[in-house]
């Protein structure tokens, strides 16, 4: 079920409808982009009932320099095509258009906004690293920590956080495992959506 959030002042509601705009957060490389995290993104729109989810692709991601292989117009173009005319969901340019390394929370400050509820989407395993992440207090007091959960055993609430629970069936796949499938020339249907594998391969990426 939904979690409930806090019931919007009248001075904070763009609209006639008596709440904040709920918009979700899902960022990452999208090295490539897969079906899992489709999976997330239309799960937390649906059980947190968002408004819209935005699927950020990180330009310059400061943990993982050394592990982003596709260029990051490459990786966008891909998010765009896999999803498609999905409502809801969408593909966002908004770390690629800023310089210097790409954080959260600038994402965030860009996006915060008196009549809007920012949700960030994220796995439990990356919730279990929240403590590393720049400006990590800032960050906390600005947004709903959405966790998606996959385990049969949930990872406890990171402590401080406002916490909201996505559940989606477990799922084995990752786009380090999907780079290394490529490169030794194993099929990756249905674990790409099809619109983004064509771009892929149009590119050449990931191959050996």
């Amino acid at each position: 079920m939904p979690h409930a959030s806090p019931e919007a002042s009248p001075d904070t509601v763009a609209n006639g409808s008596g709440r904040r705009e709920r918009i979700g957060i899902l960022g990452g490389t999208f090295d490539p982009v897969h079906v899992g995290h489709l999976m997330d993104a239309s799960a937390a729109h649906y059980q947190l009932q968002l408004d819209r989810v935005m699927v950020v692709v990180a330009r310059d991601p400061w943990q993982k320099r050394d592990r982003v292989v596709a260029p990051a117009e490459v990786r966008y173009e891909m998010v765009v095509a896999a999803l498609g005319d999905v409502e809801g969901l969408e593909a966002s340019r908004i770390e690629l258009e800023r310089d210097g390394p790409t954080y959260t929370i600038d994402t965030v400050e860009h996006l915060e906004a008196p009549d809007r509820e920012l949700f960030l989407v994220v796995g439990s395993d990356v919730a279990a690293g929240m403590a590393t992440w720049h400006r990590v207090d800032d960050l906390r007091s600005r947004v709903t920590l959405a966790v998606v959960d996959r385990d049969a055993t949930p990872f406890p609430d990171p402590p401080g956080w406002r916490v909201a629970r996505v559940t989606v069936p477990r799922l084995e796949l990752s786009s380090t495992d999907l780079r290394g499938r490529v490169a030794a020339g194993e099929p990756i249907d249905f674990l790409v959506p099809v619109a983004a594998a064509r771009i892929l391969a149009a590119h050449g990426l990931y191959r050996s």
